[in-house]
């Protein structure tokens, strides 16, 4: 399953390279209280449990995965590209073609909160 949204922000690939680290997620994104962060992976505290989670950089900003969530929870913040090329763009997947609607609502609900954080990151 696919989850998207989009944030007006000015952050470039740079900024969200330099900005959004594992250690600084919370600042992004009130459902995430990091527990431990060591460079580029971590343990954080979701509204699904306590998971390991890595950060990648990749072209046009990051891509974080939970690596013990068993439904293999990923997200990209990126920017530069469709369908949002000034835009920053969370993409969210799982690994399940079909989920509770409650737990899909919860990862639509977990992206949204990380477009709020980024646009009210960039209003300070």
């Amino acid at each position: 399953m696919e989850f998207f949204a989009i944030a007006q922000t000015g952050l470039d690939e740079q900024a969200i390279q330099e900005q959004i680290t594992v250690g600084q997620m919370e600042d992004y994104c009130d459902t995430v209280v990091v527990l431990e962060s060591d460079g580029e992976i971590g343990e954080i505290d979701t509204v699904w449990g306590e998971f390991l989670v890595q950060r990648q950089k990749i072209r046009g900003g990051v891509r974080f995965a939970l690596l013990t969530c068993p439904n293999a929870l990923a997200w990209t913040v990126t920017t530069g590209f469709p369908p949002a090329p000034d835009g920053v763009v969370i993409h969210g997947t799982i690994n399940r073609t079909e989920q509770s609607e409650d737990f899909a609502a919860s990862v639509a609900e977990f992206i949204e909160d990380w477009r709020l954080g980024l646009e009210n990151s960039t209003d300070e």
